[in-house]
């Protein structure tokens, strides 16, 4: 080895920039810090983006996505071969790179943020890798994001999909190191494996109760506190919007995310007679309810924006009179964390209002307003009270201890508790 290569490689598989997903920033988070913390090669390995774009996924426009710090690479790998099956040509892209990286001597840490199939491509990776012969020195970790459990296992115990479920249990449980992104995640992950070991005889639950540790996902505090007061007045100036002045949504824009009760309590409000309501994001679910608001008594009063980018998006946030994200669980969806909500708390500005599904809870703690799922006119309530019936010293306040509760998700104390996990066992092996 040269004296030029690298002594110590993070390895992070998951879909990255341009995807809109809390994820995807982890995975980049994770990687700034990575480099203050003794890794001189830092990879994400993911997807082309036309790939991404064939998916449906909610992208960025690729002029609004950041640039990584040098020392982190982020690689797309090209399809492998021209036979007719995509995804496999892909994949083995995907698999295939991972093989060199693993087999040129460095000691490495992979992740794999999603199991299905981002640890999968690490678990098959590293198979062949040790096959090899050649050098191989890595650690594995994988994050159970949510939807690898509230999707694909819980989809396989409804339907009874033995093998499938059996899949992802197996991939998570043979890394060296199983995390999920909050409790909550945790709790439907052995609540899965007990209905899969009741019925078929396994062992799951009790490994995944005894192996997995909670990671919250880790956030940059530093994009949403200490703002420039100039830099906000001139950022909503251009949206015609004033501090203060407006209910704000900002996530992806589908009725699981409640957007459809937030509109309908927004206009039996009265704080409707007194803000607009902002509804920032994409989804596919945009025109429906695009066309939900025009229907409605406040048609006049709903704006939507759909080219929010990532510096504005904190301005918006700091900005707004009240933040609300009233999720609700869906079959295709379960709010597992809630990092949205974590980033509003760190900007400041007026009171949160959201409901208490999935991880929600964790990501707040006592520092939101409560709704009932599914209840517009609980909303409408919430509403009254934090617009016109909240002193500005009351909102001084709530913002400033929901900040520092909401530092505890900063990525330095996030990847450090994570790595420290590491450390442990390596001391103990």
């Amino acid at each position: 080895m040269s004296a030029s290569s690298p002594t110590r490689r993070l390895v992070i598989v998951v879909r990255a920039d341009p995807v809109i997903c809390g994820h995807s920033g982890e995975a980049r988070n994770l990687a700034e810090v990575a480099l203050t913390r003794g890794f001189d090669d830092v990879r994400i390995v993911t997807w082309p983006i036309p790939t991404l774009q064939a998916a449906g996924l909610p992208l960025k426009p690729l002029d609004a996505v950041l640039p990584y710090s040098d020392g982190i690479t982020v690689e797309r790998p090209d399809p492998v071969g021209d036979y007719k099956v995509p995804d496999a040509r892909f994949y083995g892209g995907l698999v295939g790179r991972l093989v060199e990286l693993f087999t040129d001597g460095v000691p490495t840490v992979a992740m794999s943020l999603y199991l299905t199939p981002h640890a999968t491509a690490v678990n098959d990776a590293l198979a062949v890798a040790r096959a090899t012969g050649l050098p191989t020195d890595v650690t594995t970790i994988a994050e159970a994001v949510g939807s690898d459990i509230t999707n694909v296992v819980r989809t396989s115990v409804e339907e009874q999909l033995f093998g499938a479920a059996a899949q992802v249990f197996t991939t998570y449980l043979a890394n060296d190191h199983c995390v999920a992104v909050s409790e909550f995640t945790k709790q439907i992950i052995v609540e899965s494996a007990d209905a899969i070991d009741a019925r078929h005889g396994t062992s799951f639950a009790a490994r995944c109760r005894e192996r997995v540790a909670i990671s919250y996902p880790a956030i940059d505090s530093r994009q949403f506190t200490d703002l420039d007061p100039a830099r906000l007045e001139a950022a909503l100036a251009r949206r015609g919007l004033t501090d203060d002045g407006y209910v704000l949504f900002l996530s992806r824009v589908t009725k699981a995310k409640g957007v459809d009760d937030l509109i309908d309590g927004y206009a039996a409000s009265h704080a409707s007679d007194q803000v607009p309501l902002v509804i920032a994001g994409t989804g596919p679910e945009a025109p429906a309810l695009r066309a939900r608001a025009a229907a409605s008594s406040a048609a006049d009063k709903i704006v939507f924006f759909d080219d929010v980018d990532d510096d504005e998006k904190t301005f918006l946030m700091a900005g707004s009179a009240a933040y609300v994200l009233p999720s609700k669980p869906r079959p295709e969806f379960v709010e597992t964390f809630g990092i949205a909500l974590v980033e509003k708390m760190l900007a400041g500005g007026g009171p949160v209002i959201t409901t208490a599904t999935g991880g929600i809870p964790e990501a707040v703690g006592d520092h939101a307003t409560i709704v009932p799922i599914g209840d517009p006119m609980s909303i409408a309530q919430a509403l009254d009270d934090a617009i016109l019936r909240t002193s500005a010293e009351q909102r001084t306040t709530l913002a400033e201890t929901a900040r520092a509760y909401a530092m505890q998700f900063d990525r330095v104390n996030v990847f450090d508790q994570l790595f420290s996990r590491l450390h442990s066992t390596n001391a103990a092996a």
